[in-house]
């Protein structure tokens, strides 16, 4: 039954020419307060959850996975629960980066990154360049990232270029964002029941499909995953047409 449902997923897949997922990790802290434990064991959870969805990707032949790890707005988290996060990503990072990079999968970051301490910068710079020439499932991690500090970065330098204002095309703009080289995503899944974007990707899920899930992130699973796609086959994307 499972290799069918699999099969059957894999199939959707390439009918829908399923290309790249994003996903609001949300609902770490809630799934942890739940179980009256720490964030930070929520958090732990999450990396796990990430790590179980991008093989999943791999599998089913979805090439982009686009995730919301640190928005420039966490900065206003509890200081503990900050440095637990940027320690969490080095650690996961130092850890994880020999097996992702046997697994093909090539690591990118989009966001501020030049705002993190020099340690985790040289984490963060090792990693994207170990797996530039990966050809497998493209792991963007949305790090220090929101939404409208990438577009009006992109302006800044439109402008410090010189560009002459009639010049300026959507896809001048688009070359300008983080994800310049990077297909804009056809489905934007929210984990944890909230329903909005929370700065993220504003430009890029102009046209996306979005899903809500009530699951917590730490609890997403194939069979969540697998909704979310089978729901995306039924959508009709008329392209504002």
């Amino acid at each position: 039954m499972e290799s069918a449902c699999k099969q059957s997923i894999e199939e959707i897949v390439k009918k829908t020419d399923l290309k790249h997922i994003a996903i609001i990790m949300d609902g770490n802290r809630r799934w942890a307060k739940e179980r009256l434990l720490p964030s930070a064991v929520g958090h732990q959870k999450g990396v796990d959850s990430l790590k179980r969805t991008m093989r999943l990707f791999d599998s089913y032949g979805i090439k982009y996975l686009t995730v919301y790890a640190f928005s420039t707005e966490n900065w206003n988290r509890k200081k503990e629960e900050v440095e637990f996060l940027m320690g969490l990503l080095a650690k996961t990072l130092s850890n994880e980066l020999d097996e992702m990079h046997s697994e093909n999968v090539r690591i990118r970051f989009l966001g501020d990154i030049e705002k993190l301490n020099p340690n985790l910068i040289k984490i963060v710079e090792n990693a994207q360049e170990k797996t530039k020439n990966n050809t497998g499932v493209n792991l963007n991690i949305a790090f220090n990232y929101g939404s409208r500090d990438e577009i009006t970065n992109a302006v800044k330098k439109i402008i410090k270029e010189g560009i002459n204002s009639d010049d300026i095309t959507e896809e001048t703009i688009s070359q300008h964002l983080y994800t310049k080289d990077i297909p804009d995503p056809d489905l934007l899944i929210r984990t944890g029941g909230e329903k909005r974007i929370s700065n993220y990707l504003l430009w890029q899920l102009a046209y996306s499909e979005l899903y809500v899930t009530e699951t917590f992130w730490p609890e997403f699973d194939k069979n969540e995953l697998d909704k979310a796609i089978l729901d995306f086959e039924h959508r009709n994307r008329r392209y504002g047409k």
